[in-house]
C-alpha cells in the first residue's frame, strides 16, 4: 500500500460496522465510540457534505477543488461520499480567496497547500510513531494495544500539539524569511570572492555551504539488526545531526536512510558543523563513524530542497572521504584559508564523474574549541 493509499484508508468515513458486532441496541462500542469523538473534534465537526457540496460553497469547480486537495494530499471521494464537514469548506475558501483577491496566483497557490500537506502529513506519521513507542515503552504495553490506547489518549494533547505547531510554524518562517529574503543578496556578494562569473552555479540565487554526512557501513549494519535496534540506530542518527546543525546555525534539509544535508550560510558555519559531525559519530559508542563533505557556492531551492551542482560536488566528495574526515573543494578552501579555526591539507586530484579533474581539501580543526554542545 503506497502513502496515498494509506492516506485514503485513514481519512475516509468509518466504515458501517455489522450488526452482529454490537449488542442489540445498536450502540457502538467504547473503542469506536472514542475514534468517532477524536474524529469530530479534528475535523470540526460531523461529515456531512459531499464534495460537489463543498466546491460549489466555495464558489469553485470540483475540478478546481479536487486539484487543492489532491494538493494537501487527499485522496479521491466519489460524488456519493458524505466526507467532509463545514470546516472543509471554509478552508477552501480560505485558499479560493487569495487566488480571486490576486494575492496568489492558482500556480502558487496549489504549490503553497501542497507544502502544507506534504509537511503535516510527514509531521503526524512522526508524531504518533512516536506516541506509539513511548507508550510501549513506558506502560509495557504490545505495539497493537498503544496503538488502540492512542485514540483515548490522543485528546488530552491536541492543545498543546496545536500551540506548538503554531508557534514553530511562526518562528521559522521568521527565520526563513531573514535567510532567504533579507540576507540573500549579501551572501551572493560572499561568494563572488574567487569567482570569474563562468561557473556552472552562477545564475543560481542563494550562496550556501552544503555538506552531506554518510554513515560508514550502514547497510551491513542494518542487516544484522532487529526492528527495535534499527529504529533506535535512525533515530539516534537524526537526532544527533539535527542537534549539530541547528547548534551551528545550519538547515538539516532532509535525511535519506544513512546520509543527511544541510546547509549553512557561511562557509565558515559550514566548516564548523561539518567538523563538529565528523567528530561526533567518531566519538559515539554506537553509532559508525561518518563519512562528510561541503562545498560552499550557489544553490537553487524548491520544494523544501536544495539543487545546482554545489550540491552534487558535495555528494560526490563524500564518497572520496575516509571515514570520520571532512573533505572540501579548492574553492570553499580559499574562503576559509584566512581562518585560524581551520587547517587545510590539499590532497591529490581526483577524476569526479561530471565535473572532470577536481583538488579535495581536508578540512581539520585549528585554534578553538569549535561548536559547543550542552
Amino acid at each position: 500500500m503506497n502513502d496515498e493509499d494509506q492516506r485514503e484508508e485513514a481519512d475516509l468515513p468509518a466504515p458501517a460496522v455489522p450488526e452482529t458486532a454490537h449488542p442489540a441496541t445498536g450502540t457502538l462500542s467504547p473503542e469506536r465510540v472514542a475514534a468517532k469523538a477524536l474524529e469530530t473534534r479534528l475535523l470540526g465537526g460531523e461529515r456531512k457534505l459531499r464534495r460537489r457540496e463543498v466546491a460549489a460553497g466555495a464558489g469553485l469547480s470540483l475540478l478546481s477543488a479536487r486539484k487543492l486537495w489532491r494538493a494537501l494530499g487527499f485522496p479521491n471521494f466519489g460524488d456519493e461520499d458524505v466526507a467532509f464537514t463545514e470546516r472543509d469548506q471554509a478552508a477552501l475558501s480560505t485558499v479560493v480567496d487569495l487566488v480571486r483577491t490576486g494575492v496568489l496566483t492558482e500556480e502558487a497557490a496549489i504549490s503553497v497547500t501542497r507544502s502544507i500537506g506534504q509537511m503535516t502529513d510527514r509531521m503526524v506519521v512522526w508524531q504518533i510513531e512516536a506516541l506509539v513507542e513511548d507508550m510501549v515503552h513506558e506502560q509495557g504495553v504490545t505495539d497493537a494495544v498503544a496503538r488502540k490506547r492512542l485514540v483515548k489518549e490522543l485528546p488530552s494533547l491536541l492543545d498543546a500539539l496545536e500551540e506548538m505547531l503554531v508557534y514553530s510554524w511562526r518562528r521559522q518562517l521568521n527565520a526563513g524569511v531573514q535567510r532567504l529574503a533579507v540576507r540573500a543578496e549579501a551572501g551572493l556578494q560572499a561568494s563572488e570572492e574567487g569567482r570569474d562569473g563562468d561557473e556552472d552555479d552562477a545564475p543560481l540565487p542563494l550562496a550556501r555551504a552544503v555538506g552531506f554526512a554518510d554513515l560508514v557501513s550502514y547497510t551491513s549494519l542494518s542487516r544484522r539488526m532487529n526492528e527495535k535496534t534499527l529504529a533506535r540506530l535512525v533515530q539516534r542518527f537524526e537526532n544527533k545531526c539535527a542537534e549539530i546543525i541547528s547548534v551551528g546555525g545550519g538547515r538539516l534539509v532532509k535525511t535519506v536512510g544513512d546520509e543527511v544535508l544541510y546547509i549553512a550560510e557561511t562557509p565558515a558555519a559550514g566548516a564548523e558543523i561539518s567538523l563538529a559531525l565528523a567528530q561526533a559519530f567518531t566519538e559515539d559508542e554506537i553509532l559508525p563513524e561518518a563519512r562528510v563533505a561541503m562545498v560552499w557556492g550557489r544553490i537553487l531551492s524548491r520544494l523544501g530542497d536544495i539543487y545546482g551542482p554545489t550540491v552534487n560536488l558535495a555528494a560526490r566528495l563524500t564518497t572520496l572521504a575516509d571515514p570520520g574526515t571532512v573533505l572540501i573543494d579548492s574553492m570553499t578552501a580559499s574562503a576559509l584559508d584566512q581562518d585560524k579555526r581551520f587547517v587545510l591539507v590539499p590532497q591529490q586530484a581526483e577524476n569526479v564523474r561530471g565535473f572532470g579533474e577536481i583538488h579535495p581539501v581536508l578540512l581539520a580543526r585549528g585554534q578553538g574549541k569549535g561548536l559547543v554542545l550542552d
